[in-house]
């Protein structure tokens, strides 16, 4: 299951670097550094799959919230114009957000039952 984790981050990541010349320049650097932190979600998730789960979760509520309480976002979203930016919002913004949870939940779940068994 870690291995549907590390797919998901990365599918954000890539769909992140996309997302990031379409966005508002002057939000440039809050966005390189979510890029980042999903880079390095991505390399821990690698090397210690049970050290990401929870910041996966956050930072994942944290991007839905954030993403639903922008009326910038929202106006994007509802209205599809730009339909570019509006698809990114959608699909990196809530779709790929509620993968990683869902599928952070189902390796948490999988690392608990092997804690179990030993």
């Amino acid at each position: 299951m870690g291995r549907a984790v590390v797919a998901v981050l990365v599918a954000i990541s890539v769909t992140g670097l996309v997302g990031i010349p379409l966005g508002d320049p002057k939000f440039l650097s809050e966005a390189i550094a979510l890029e980042v932190s999903y880079v390095a979600l991505t390399v821990l998730s690698i090397k210690k799959i049970r050290y990401a789960l929870i910041p996966n979760f956050a930072i994942a509520g944290i991007v839905i919230a954030g993403n639903t309480f922008s009326s910038t976002h929202l106006g994007i979203m509802l209205a599809l114009n730009p339909l570019l930016n509006a698809i990114i919002l959608i699909t990196g913004g809530y779709a790929l957000q509620a993968l990683l949870i869902v599928t952070s939940i189902l390796a948490y779940r999988g690392l608990k039952r092997v804690a179990i068994k030993r």
